[in-house]
């Protein structure tokens, strides 16, 4: 019997050290090696050398001069009732849509809620779809140009900023597709922010 067990353990032992130790060690410093940034998170920081946050995940600006992102559908537990959930836009910790699907009304009432106040933000331009839909993880912290273009005039109104010179912004922080051909075109809005906040 104990020339059954003992290859049985031996192989338990070794596995355990190739899968459990070897390859996630291996893996991680060839991915601090190879791409250093994202094996750290894709970390933002200010001028002082503090973190800000990650071009990864959005971030809940409401402030009118800075670019919004899409609306976020994340939640967190009530603090009055464990029992229930409230609404925490961008909370990494419990990333995920909304689960609400076409005929949910109050899918459909706080898309025409918001597709309201972006009317009367900029009356005379096209809503972009992706500023009043949910992404699926609710963390996104891309945009599309047409979304930041449509926001320009509120940001260069309460910043006192030509519209131009916003819109110039804009333009320099749109990312191409990946590769030329993978993706779509995209604007990070916390990268976007930083580079606001330093306009001059």
């Amino acid at each position: 019997m104990l020339r059954q067990i003992r290859p049985a353990i031996v192989m338990i032992i070794v596995m355990t050290v190739i899968t459990g130790l070897i390859y996630p060690l291996g893996m991680t410093g060839l991915a601090q090696l190879i791409f250093p940034d994202q094996a750290n998170g894709s970390l933002l920081k200010r001028e002082d050398g503090s973190v800000i946050g990650s071009s990864l995940i959005g971030q809940n600006f409401t402030d009118d001069k800075y670019f919004q992102g899409r609306p976020s559908a994340t939640t967190d537990t009530d603090p009055n009732d464990a029992t229930k959930t409230v609404p925490a836009p961008y909370n990494a910790a419990n990333s995920g849509g909304s689960n609400l699907g076409p005929t949910s009304q109050a899918l459909a009432d706080r898309v025409k809620d918001d597709a309201e106040k972006l009317k009367a933000e900029n009356p005379s331009a096209p809503i972009p779809v992706d500023l009043v839909t949910t992404s699926a993880s609710g963390l996104d912290p891309d945009i599309t140009p047409a979304a930041a273009d449509f926001q320009v005039p509120r940001v260069a109104k309460a910043r006192n900023l030509p519209q131009e010179k916003v819109r110039t912004l804009v333009a320099e922080m749109t990312q191409d597709r990946f590769l030329g051909i993978l993706g779509e075109k995209r604007v990070n809005v916390l990268k976007l922010n930083l580079a606001l906040d330093q306009l001059r």
